[in-house]
């Protein structure tokens, strides 16, 4: 089955389950990618703090599809956004990926002590009102970052792409971004492999009853529950097993018992504290 597609704030849409690139050496990234898009994903996710924009774009020329049935989203760097020097940042990642727009542009960490992410936010506007990308968004902005740049500017970001994974669910944050039309879009969607996901029954007993793995259901409850999604591997099989979680549906029970699995504590870096 196909994967599905979502529809932004701003009429624009993305295909809800996407490939990550995050810590894939720049080296390995256009064969990666390349694997990728052979295994049927149209939604790549990079950044310019990844260090493989050049190579993610080797990797789309190479495979012969049309720009247009490809989504790339790319992200300002901390060091271009301390910096303030945004409108460069875009062109230096527009040709490093060597491509005509980016579809979805945002801004990486809010990094709150440096106080610049308002002007940032300003200059994502400007770039989406002159059509150099399609739509414009944030990752890891909590509630109080994003009230200040949606009350200042009237303008909300398309998504929030955040930590979230069955033991860090972000309900207080999901909740507001629901009241503002903004979409979540989740990073280490499957904890990063920092957890043994066959220690949680309501995950093994879900993949038993599908004939699915404990991955597979955590990537299918992140669909079911409106996520976009973003798993990242480099393993041709992982990639085939991630995009296969459309030809099975968990019932309420089942997802019930995954909600449940909350901790409400991160794996990775609170944007509290990531400031440089």
């Amino acid at each position: 089955m196909a994967v599905p597609f979502l529809t932004l704030s701003d009429g624009n849409t993305i295909p809800q389950l996407g490939f990550g690139v995050f810590k894939v050496e720049p080296e390995l990234t256009q064969g990666v990618v390349e694997e990728a898009l052979a295994a049927g994903y149209r939604h790549i996710d990079t950044a310019t703090g990844y260090h493989n924009e050049e190579a993610v774009g080797k990797a789309i020329r190479a495979s012969g599809i049309p720009r247009e049935s490809l989504f790339v989203t790319t992200k300002l760097s901390n060091v271009d956004h301390k910096s303030g020097d945004i409108r460069g940042a875009y062109e230096r990642s527009l040709a490093w990926l060597d491509i005509d727009y980016i579809d979805l542009y945002l801004i990486h960490w809010p990094m709150p002590a440096q106080e610049k992410y308002l002007g940032a936010w300003e200059k994502l506007i400007e770039f989406k009102s002159e059509g150099l990308t399609k739509s414009i968004g944030v990752s890891n902005f909590q509630v109080s970052q994003l009230q200040h740049i949606i009350e200042a500017t009237g303008v909300a970001p398309v998504v929030d792409q955040v930590e979230l994974h069955p033991l860090f669910q972000q309900k207080e944050l999901l909740t507001y971004l629901d009241t503002k039309d903004v979409t979540v879009e989740t990073w280490g969607p499957l904890g990063q492999g920092r957890w043994d996901l066959s220690a949680y029954p309501a995950l093994t007993d879900a993949a038993i009853a599908h004939r699915k793995t404990p991955a597979q259901v955590i990537l299918r409850w992140h669909i079911q529950t409106g996520h976009i999604t973003i798993p990242k591997t480099t393993h041709r099989e992982r990639m085939d097993e991630n995009i296969d979680i459309f030809d099975f549906e968990l019932n309420a029970d089942e997802m019930k018992a995954i909600a449940a699995l909350d901790t409400g504590k991160r794996l990775g870096g609170n944007p509290d504290d990531v400031n440089g």
